[in-house]
């Protein structure tokens, strides 16, 4: 029997914020229009929203969230998933680094949505700052916290742009 106190895996994270931002990534480019004193051709926007997901935002989520918490498996036994040395932290805080410029991607002209969209990004930059000052002070308890809401502002995001995607998980 195996008992896991972590946060959701990587395949599951990945499955549910590839699906949510594909309903969320229609009408990107109407949404440059919103913006007059910038165009989306200013930016580099190669990359669809599903595609920043799935190579930026959600790869570095699962890099923090397998650096907190802890399992008890019945083969291993009960270990934790914290860096144990300051090289670790030192990389947890790049990745909570790239949190909050992933919060800020969101927001340029071209990609941002109509609705609560730059509340939702604006709150995952902050979180990755809570997340950065946590793996500064080498607090393990806050950096779990701050995954924790990670998670809970990209939940809350999969909600508002693709409801279905909650009841399929």
């Amino acid at each position: 029997m195996k008992f896991t106190c972590r946060f959701p895996t990587p395949s599951l994270l990945m499955t549910f914020l590839t699906l949510s931002t594909l309903a969320a990534c229609s009408g990107g480019s109407e949404n440059a229009d919103n913006h007059p004193s910038t165009t989306a051709g200013d930016y580099n926007l190669t990359l669809s929203m599903s595609e920043y997901m799935a190579h930026v935002l959600e790869p570095t989520a699962d890099e923090l969230w397998g650096s907190a918490g802890w399992i008890n498996d019945k083969f291993e036994g009960y270990y934790e998933l914290y860096p144990t040395d300051d090289e670790g932290w030192q990389r947890v805080e790049n990745f909570s680094a790239m949190i909050v410029e992933a919060g800020n991607t969101l927001l340029l002209p071209g990609r941002v949505q109509e609705g609560p969209w730059s509340t939702y990004a604006q709150a995952l930059s902050d979180v990755g700052l809570r997340a950065m000052q946590a793996s500064e002070t080498q607090n393990e308890e806050d950096f779990f916290q701050a995954g924790a809401q990670i998670y809970s502002v990209c939940t809350a995001c999969h909600q508002a742009y693709n409801p279905d995607i909650v009841s399929r998980f």
